[in-house]
């Protein structure tokens, strides 16, 4: 294939849902646009993270919802081939035809291939045909290329060639005995997923002693509950110290820091992520070609002076959340086109001040964990003067009409001072929708006093909200 050049106002590097919304926003704002992308186009989200593990999750949640209420219990386990099936039909069978078709109706140029910069404004792209294509930024180019699982270097781990949430999401044979490494997002949701499924032996190894450090203290408690009610074996305190896997495919079997050996058929690794910058060119910039790429409020990176490199997504280290992508990418694809034409940019929704005020979060376990803002222990350390309310979600009356064994817990952290939400954590079965009321309290910094008079219907779970704010003194 020949070589081609081609000069357009913006570069995107990563055909995410974060670098997709970048270029239509930078479109809409009268640019033309080129993304690249050498996977395939919607992103990790859409085919190996979000979508398809709430396609797993989901019949677990329903079905736990159902037995909770008596006259409708399940007489048969979930149907694993038939869930599997449902999760290849969201996930578009892992074609991206219509991601690369709704590229292009921005209307912006795709191009496949591998995309490094090779110094300012200037990608190019090694295609699957083996040729170059040379873009040329008039503006800006941004790296939206997201983040990768990261693998703990225990020894034989990486040999042993583990699953990450890419295998665990994509499953097609459910294994009977699975060894989890982690204590997040990933590990928990997809333990009590492919567990439902047919993972009769699913073990977790946690090295510290709880769930969702990140969150509020009872939610991994209720969190674990759960886990270990439905049969799998969590194992607080304890890590992996080698890996043994002889034959690929095979047997694996994994050795703990208590010299318990366990044998399983799958391992899976759900211990974080980090950026994916490995060669894409950050070293013709004089950027550590390491990551994350550091950027102001405006999505531009800190370190290039001339200002025409952008970073948006898990890339630039501020929030590993799709939502929260996207919303950068929003703010990332508007400043560009401002800056282009020479108009102001510093209007409200030209900067992102959800990151610092309070990033939502739903963890689909179940029950779930929905979170928004700052923990008490978060808040403390950040110099607020803190005052917290907790309540039983099971005691409000919209609860009781869920079926029999209900329950759940919910707390707001709130500044003291100028009485408004820090951050709040709603922990129950099908809670995540509940979770936006409290978003928008927490960045739009909603007064008590006034929030006090935003009345939730009865009966509803979300009246919750009122014992919480009685116990904030109103």
């Amino acid at each position: 294939m020949a070589d081609k050049n081609d000069v357009v106002d913006v570069v995107v590097i990563g055909a995410g849902p974060v670098g997709m919304t970048v270029a239509a926003r930078a479109v809409r704002g009268g640019l033309t646009a080129a993304v690249v992308e050498d996977r395939l186009a919607g992103g990790e989200c859409e085919y190996y993270a979000c979508i398809p593990s709430k396609a797993l999750l989901w019949p677990m949640e329903l079905a736990a919802e159902v037995d909770r209420m008596p006259g409708l219990r399940l007489r048969s386990p979930i149907d694993a081939a038939a869930v599997l099936a449902r999760r290849d039909e969201t996930v578009s069978r892992r074609d991206d035809a219509h991601e690369v078709n709704l590229i292009e109706k921005f209307p912006a140029m795709f191009v496949r291939g591998h995309g490094r910069l090779a110094g300012p404004l200037r990608a190019e792209v090694t295609t699957p045909e083996g040729g170059t294509h040379v873009l040329r930024a008039r503006h800006a180019a941004v790296i939206a290329t997201g983040s990768n699982p990261a693998v703990p270097g225990v020894p034989g781990l990486a040999q042993a060639r583990p699953w990450t949430n890419r295998e665990a999401t994509s499953v097609q044979q459910v294994p009977k005995r699975l060894v989890v490494i982690g204590a997040g997002p990933v590990a928990c949701e997809m333990s009590q997923a492919l567990h439902s499924l047919g993972a009769q032996e699913t073990t977790m190894l946690v090295r510290g002693e709880r769930l969702l450090a990140r969150a509020e203290p009872f939610a991994g408690d209720l969190v674990a509950r759960s886990l270990r009610e439905s049969g799998i074996d969590v194992r607080f305190g304890r890590t992996a110290v080698r890996v043994e896997r002889p034959v690929p495919g095979g047997p694996v079997t994994v050795h703990t820091d208590d010299g318990a050996q366990i044998d399983a058929d799958e391992i899976l690794v759900g211990a974080g992520r980090r950026p994916a910058v490995d060669d894409i060119g950050l070293d013709t910039i004089g950027l550590p070609a390491d990551g994350p790429i550091h950027v102001d409020a405006s999505m531009r990176a800190n370190a290039i002076t001339d200002g025409w490199l952008y970073a948006v997504g898990d890339v630039n280290g501020r929030s590993l959340l799709t939502h929260m992508g996207k919303y950068q990418a929003r703010v990332c694809g508007d400043v560009i086109a401002a800056r282009a034409a020479g108009t102001s940019d510093d209007a409200p929704g030209l900067r992102d001040t959800a990151d610092d005020r309070g990033a939502p979060q739903v963890v689909f376990t179940e029950p779930q964990v929905s979170t928004v803002g700052r923990t008490e222990a978060q808040a403390r350390a950040d110099g607020f003067t803190v005052r917290t309310a907790e309540y039983e979600i099971g005691d409000v009356a919209g609860a009781m009409v869920r079926g029999v064994g209900y329950t759940g817990r919910a707390k707001l952290v709130v500044d003291a001072d100028r009485r408004v939400l820090l951050g709040g954590t709603f922990v129950a079965s099908d809670v995540a929708d509940m979770l936006h009321s409290a978003t928008i309290a927490v960045n739009a910094e909603v007064p008590l006093d006034q929030l006090w008079h935003a009345v939730p219907p009865f009966p509803t779970v979300s009246e919750i909200w009122l014992y919480l704010l009685e116990q904030c003194g109103l």
